[in-house]
């Protein structure tokens, strides 16, 4: 018996690791119809052109990430605990990803251009996914008192994603975590400054 949802995924899956790993533009159709064991046929069955693929695996791979993600943050009690898990995810990311290829945000914003809007309004969304928990974890630090009230959330949202985003592709370049454990000792001194 066929089950579609079953075969969905494993296209999200095997597809995401390609996507992630070859890039979005290098991965046809074939080398998913490779990975997947399935035909041309069955993959648009499931998914109206590549573009909804690259899309839907694009969101496949981010929700990997951000429920990694939101296990470390969970098991935190104030703010200031919930950024520091936030920041050492990143640090795990160069050896331990949890998705093969590195963090699927930074791999497609850097292919995302103007050729491929469908791609680049999802690495937008999840971009800014991620920018509202980080404002949602700092208005909750404010409300308990953890954090000043004068903070500007969004400023430090943006400055926290840049500079982890930056980290992980220096240390990806490198080979190393020595960039994003510069970068997360920085972040936690900044975060040190908001306290209250």
């Amino acid at each position: 018996m066929r089950n579609p949802e079953l075969t969905k995924e494993k296209i999200l899956s095997k597809s995401g690791k390609l996507f992630n790993t070859q890039g979005y533009k290098a991965t046809s159709i074939s080398h998913i119809t490779d990975a997947t064991g399935l035909t041309k046929g069955a993959i648009y069955r499931h998914f109206k052109s590549k573009d909804d693929l690259e899309k839907e695996a694009l969101y496949h791979l981010s929700q990997i990430m951000f429920d990694a993600m939101a296990e470390r943050i969970k098991s935190k009690n104030t703010a200031p605990e919930k950024l520091s898990a936030v920041f050492h995810f990143f640090e795990t990311y160069i050896t331990n990803p949890p998705v093969k290829g590195g963090c699927p945000l930074l791999n497609v914003a850097i292919e995302a251009d103007d050729a491929h809007p469908v791609l680049r309004r999802g690495a937008l969304k999840i971009m800014d996914s991620i920018h509202e928990s980080l404002v949602n974890i700092l208005q909750k630090g404010i409300k308990y008192k953890q954090i000043k009230p004068s903070i500007n959330k969004d400023y430090y949202a943006t400055i926290i994603i840049a500079s982890l985003e930056g980290a992980i592709m220096m240390s990806k370049l490198r080979g190393n975590n020595e960039d994003i454990k510069r970068v997360i000792k920085h972040l936690e001194n900044l975060i040190k400054e908001i306290e209250l």
